[in-house]
């Protein structure tokens, strides 16, 4: 068994940190800053997006949002797909367990993911793509 001891009997060495006098009120103080920023607009559309699919999820399956089936209908997946008949398929298989028709859902998605930007993060100035 090993011994115990405690700090009464055996001292351990501290380590203290002092600001020298006057260094408190001379170091510059930065406001909080966004490091990146993307399309406001882009970000507005997205959010809308997202709240129009739980609407549209909630009338295909019969429920209140807090029992829609976990889906995740990821947008810039979609817009990597090269066509829309992929993307429709795509969606289709993440909706293989609704027994609704589906298909103005997954056609009325299409047309408001067309036009759509990937959210990717901005480059830095002077960064090269890979």
């Amino acid at each position: 068994m090993a011994a115990v001891t405690s700090p009464e009997t055996t001292p351990q060495p501290r380590v203290y940190f002092q600001t020298p006098p006057g260094t408190e009120e001379q170091v510059p103080q930065k406001q909080g800053r966004v490091t990146v920023k993307y399309d406001r607009k882009e970000l507005r559309r997205r959010l809308n997006l997202e709240e129009w699919i739980v609407s549209q999820l909630m009338n295909l399956y019969d429920c209140e949002e807090d029992e829609v089936p976990e889906l995740e209908i990821d947008v810039d997946e979609l817009l990597d797909l090269s066509s829309d008949v992929e993307r429709a398929i795509r969606v289709k298989m993440l909706l293989v367990d609704c027994y609704k028709p589906n298909d103005d859902f997954v056609a009325a998605l299409l047309e408001k993911v067309r036009g759509m930007q990937k959210l990717s993060t901005p480059q830095k100035k002077g960064e090269l793509t890979p």
